[in-house]
């Protein structure tokens, strides 16, 4: 059985939220950027552009048109300062600056785009052109902040995937490439840190879910630089390159081979064990996106120590680092059984069960992700419960997230395989969870029926002896789950023994007479379930024996006057009849011509509280061993045939009535069965009414209905378990 969520799926969702925080990363480092740059002087005599409210509420205040105006305003400006006039590269500074404000509210990003702005920014991603010689030496103003700032505008662009290939066919990949470098050339101030760790987000905006865009980057030859910047002095820079190659690594094997290639895996598993929580974010992100559906590449992380620093960040104060190392866990964990017991050997266990129970719900999903893959493994089932796995497991269940859901179910089914787990299982009520839960999906449903059957197969032997010491000397609680549990799980055979010899039918009907309705519900539903479950407690054949030769004298003889010897007066009229056949039907007749009534010698004999209907079809049952028994005489036919001691004609008439049990009526039918001794009847109202528990509830007088069937539920299973287990015995013999 495969779990819902794939590593890919995961991975791509965490993509997709990135996609969404990239903006506010961008606004956040910029930020920092002010903190680093003098304020721009003012050395054209030209008017300069007025710098534009920043805010995202502001710029959506400003018309279409001024906004058009504004854009094309700045693209002129780039275009025409494309040099290392020291004034120019103020004017263009300040324009990519303006073009960056406004590109940080997406709606204007289209408008920018339409005005030109890609073609000028792209241009102004590398350095101005030396008219002479002589200028290679001279002041350069304004070094790096430039083609930084164009980068930075580029990569807001980005955001919108509409635009990354209008960006890259501009030719931008190319120079963001050189700009990776530029500390290369023997300068490593914060200007150039800036610029570089601008263009590594640019390309990550770029690349981001685009699998042309993230091939051109290394065909651009991109991928060595980046590798290379993860051993950067600046941490800024590292995680910017990380972030990158993170990129560059999802769903692209040529990218993967590559990173792999350049030597990346040491140093990125030497960022998992850095204290900046940004770094080790967005390494283990890489090394994630390294792995999936790479095995040979999983076997070289493995091999290169990034286990433990893994398991090391389950425990990290960053979320987001805990929820990709569990994934990350939960890629390692897929195949190799080997590397399941390592994972749990080496301490992953106990900070995932802690990751189920905390507030956020990608923790949750992930944590149980990875205990899911890890609990498929026989080794570390047993440890995964005895750590306390199983309880938030089975909360998980009660998650209106379906991925979520279906996460923990997987992880259940997996602890369910071992013994050793099916008692903490039914003592922490987990059967009753598995069975009352609202599962979104269906391969959720799937999963938890095939938990269920998991679990009903390991109720023998040990595991059934175990069960039943905790009904002798468990707390009432324990021995309640255990009842309830075994109802569901245990075999037929073992029937008896768990409920008439170790007194689990008491605990049963004991809930029925609770005060908690819920008990009472999980009481009845268990008692039906008991009842289904042996074949030989059905409550009644379709149809009763034949009455023996001897009294079978046919149809020819019903109210026939040929060898009557006797003659009942219905409702003023006569009813031939032969005592032969009388005496021989039931003990009532024999008592009256045998015994000392009045009737033993009577001819004629008056039967005062019988229809003619009823009573002609009493007798041709006699005469024949069969009648057709409607609903709207059953009833009536019923008492005479109790008054007349007619056991297999009460049986067809109880068949009858049973048809039309119902939720209105079974009251009534439980108190008719009661009056006229019809134990089918009773039996058959017996397990309806636990059938139908929870609706018959909600209607009054079910309480007293209850508490007057107590004693015959008890009584009834008490000879059903009793007879099947008789019956079961006699077969094996």
């Amino acid at each position: 059985m495969e779990q819902k969520r794939k590593p890919e799926q995961q991975s791509l969702k965490t993509r997709v939220q990135e996609r969404k925080g990239l903006k506010r990363k961008l606004e956040a480092a910029a930020a920092g950027d002010k903190e680093e740059e003098h304020k721009v002087r003012e050395i054209s005599s030209s008017p300069s552009p007025s710098p534009l409210p920043c805010s995202d509420s502001s710029a959506t205040q400003i018309n279409h048109q001024n906004l058009t105006i504004e854009v094309a305003t700045q693209v002129d400006i780039l275009n025409s300062t494309f040099s290392w006039n020291e004034s120019h590269r103020a004017s263009a500074k300040r324009a990519t600056h303006v073009l960056a404000e406004l590109a940080k509210n997406e709606e204007v990003v289209n408008i920018i785009v339409d005005g030109g702005a890609v073609t000028a920014l792209v241009k102004h991603l590398q350095a101005p052109p030396f008219i002479s010689d002589d200028d290679e030496s001279a002041p350069k103003p304004f070094e790096h902040e430039v083609e930084k700032g164009s980068a930075f505008a580029l990569g807001l662009l980005a955001v919108k995937p509409e635009h990354q290939q209008l960006i890259v066919d501009a030719g931008a990949l190319s120079h963001l490439v050189d700009l990776l470098k530029r500390h290369t050339h023997g300068s490593n101030s914060r200007a150039v840190n800036s610029v570089i760790r601008r263009a590594a987000d640019a390309i990550t905006n770029l690349a981001h879910e685009n699998s042309n865009i993230k091939t051109r980057v290394r065909l651009e030859g991109g991928i060595p630089p980046l590798v290379e910047l993860l051993e950067f002095t600046d941490t800024k820079v590292q995680r910017a390159a990380a972030g990158a190659l993170r990129t560059l690594a999802f769903k692209n094997d040529e990218n993967k081979n590559q990173i792999v290639e350049c030597n990346a895996l040491p140093t990125l598993i030497l960022m998992l064990r850095s204290e900046d929580a940004a770094i080790h974010y967005e390494a283990v992100g890489v090394i994630g996106n390294l792995v999936h559906s790479s095995p040979n590449i999983k076997k070289d992380v493995l091999q290169a120590g990034a286990l433990q620093p893994v398991i090391g960040l389950l425990s990290s104060l960053c979320s987001e680092s805990q929820r990709e190392a569990a994934l990350l866990l939960g890629q390692f964990a897929a195949t190799d059984s080997d590397c399941k017991v390592h994972i749990v050997q080496r301490g992953a266990v106990r900070p995932l069960i802690e990751m189920l129970q905390s507030p956020d719900l990608q923790l949750r999903e992930m944590a149980a992700f990875a205990l899911g893959r890890l609990a498929q493994d026989t080794h570390n089932q047993a440890g995964i419960a005895h750590n306390g796995g199983l309880q938030p497991l089975l909360k998980l269940l009660d998650s209106k997230n379906g991925s979520l859901q279906h996460n923990a179910a997987f992880a259940l089914y997996g602890l369910a395989d071992n013994e050793d787990n099916v008692s903490d299982f039914i003592k922490v009520g987990g059967i009753q969870k598995l069975q009352d839960g609202e599962f979104i999906v269906q391969a959720t449903k799937d999963c938890v029926a095939k938990t269920l059957k998991r679990l009903e197969e390991k109720v023998h032997g040990r595991v059934l002896s175990h069960l039943l010491y905790l009904m002798r000397v468990a707390e009432k609680v324990i021995q309640r789950r255990v009842s309830l549990a075994l109802a569901h799980l245990c075999s037929p055979d073992d029937q008896r023994t768990i409920f008439i010899d170790n007194n689990g039918l008491e605990s049963l009907v004991g809930l029925l007479g609770s005060a908690n309705v819920k008990q009472q519900l999980d009481g009845s539903a268990a008692l039906y379930k008991l009842a289904n479950k042996a074949s030989s407690l059905s409550p009644m054949d379709a149809a009763p024996p034949s009455p023996t030769p001897q009294v079978y004298l046919g149809e020819q003889y019903v109210n026939s006057a040929t060898l009557s010897d006797v003659t009942f007066l219905v409702e003023g009229r006569r009813f031939y009849a032969h005592r032969i056949a009388l005496l021989a039907s039931s003990d009532a007749f024999r008592a009256m011509f045998d015994g000392g009534y009045r009737e033993k010698d009577a001819r004629d004999i008056e039967i005062p509280n019988i229809r003619w209907e009823v009573f002609e079809l009493m007798m041709r049952f006699i005469y024949t061993g069969s009648v057709d028994v409607t609903l709207d005489i059953a009833q009536d036919l019923l008492r005479a045939a109790d008054q007349y001691l007619l056991e297999g004609l009460k049986r067809l008439c109880e068949y009858a009535i049973a048809q039309d049990v119902s939720l209105e009526n079974v009251s009534t039918m439980y108190e008719l069965s009661e009056n006229f001794h019809a134990i089918s009847l009773r039996d058959i109202c017996i397990l309806f009414i636990l059938e139908h528990f929870e609706k018959l509830s909600e209607r009054p007088g079910h309480a007293h209905l209850i508490q007057c069937i107590i004693p015959e539920i008890r009584n009834y299973f008490t000879r059903a378990l009793t007879k099947s287990n008789h019956q079961r015995n006699s077969n094996h013999l």
